[in-house]
């Protein structure tokens, strides 16, 4: 009876500690969207990180090179982005360096298909976030078309926030970015969207992306979406 008890306590201890490093170093997700390898991570460890390098290679035993470090290794959740990998089916592995001189390399990960979020890269960087279930349209709150068809920037704490908002047209094309925004709402006349249609944007807080959605430009005339035209400034 001892025994049988001693045995089904090692084994709840066991899976309880599989369990809990399932998302946590040295365990590392490695997911392929569109191309783009996406390193994940959950930093579980007490002891200080001073470095965190991500590193690939062929072959999954050597000749790992290192194609980047991450800018704050003590985050509680991170990543990194390798956007052109030479190889689709290359092995991923993730060096962390401890206060003290101790070190721990991850075990080696070839990437998985994954298309069950969406993933976005700002710098080094890499924000997570799941899908929207699917609704109807509800257009943002901090940028959306007025009731003139123009375009406002309604960004309350602009003074006192480094807001960057860069725009994109429905092929996902550069179109043009916003870097100073002094005022609390800005207007951005249509003309500077050159055609009517749906257009994205990316809205940054001190280099960290924030929101990303989308609004219409209705054409000369037209009225905007329903939920946009009429808001004003807070």
């Amino acid at each position: 009876m001892h025994k049988f008890l001693i045995v089904c306590i090692y084994l709840s201890i066991a899976i309880s500690a599989r369990t809990m490093a399932q998302d946590t170093l040295p365990v590392i997700k490695v997911k392929n969207l569109s191309g783009r390898v996406i390193i994940s991570w959950k930093n579980g460890y007490s002891t200080n990180i001073t470095n965190i390098s991500i590193q690939r290679s062929f072959d999954s035993l050597k000749n790992y090179t290192t194609i980047g470090t991450v800018l704050n290794p003590q985050n509680k959740e991170n990543g990194f982005a390798d956007v052109k990998p030479p190889y689709n089916k290359m092995y991923y592995r993730v060096f962390v360096a401890f206060e003290g001189g101790s070190y721990v390399y991850t075990r080696s990960y070839r990437p998985v298909k994954d298309t069950s979020r969406i993933i976005s890269v700002v710098k080094d960087t890499v924000v997570i976030t799941e899908p929207p279930k699917p609704t109807g349209y509800v257009p943002s709150k901090r940028v959306y078309t007025g009731k003139d068809n123009n375009v406002v920037l309604n960004l309350p704490e602009a003074p006192q926030k480094k807001y960057l908002v860069k725009f994109f047209d429905e092929d996902d094309n550069f179109v043009f970015e916003v870097t100073k925004i002094p005022e609390p709402y800005l207007v951005l006349e249509k003309v500077n969207f050159m055609h009517a249609g749906w257009f994205f944007f990316e809205l940054y807080e001190n280099g960290i992306l924030i929101e990303k959605h989308k609004f219409f430009v209705p054409k000369d005339g037209k009225a905007a979406l329903p939920g946009e035209q009429g808001k004003k400034g807070k």
